[in-house]
């Protein structure tokens, strides 16, 4: 069954599949947000990604 965490930015459910990878990264569905699976001990956890925006030569 799948594990759900919540996510950082709008709080929706961000679905965590059972044959998830340390290091795979998963997308929160309604926001977009990126996140890289942590594993450790069996517990998992969301590492957030930021992503840099283009600054389009400013």
């Amino acid at each position: 069954m799948p594990v759900k965490v919540a996510c950082q930015v709008c709080g929706a459910d961000v679905n965590i599949p059972d044959d998830v990878l340390d290091g795979e990264l998963v997308s929160c569905p309604s926001c977009g947000q990126k996140y890289q699976v942590s594993i450790q001990n069996g517990l998992i956890q969301l590492k957030l990604i930021e992503v840099e925006e283009e600054d389009w030569g400013e």
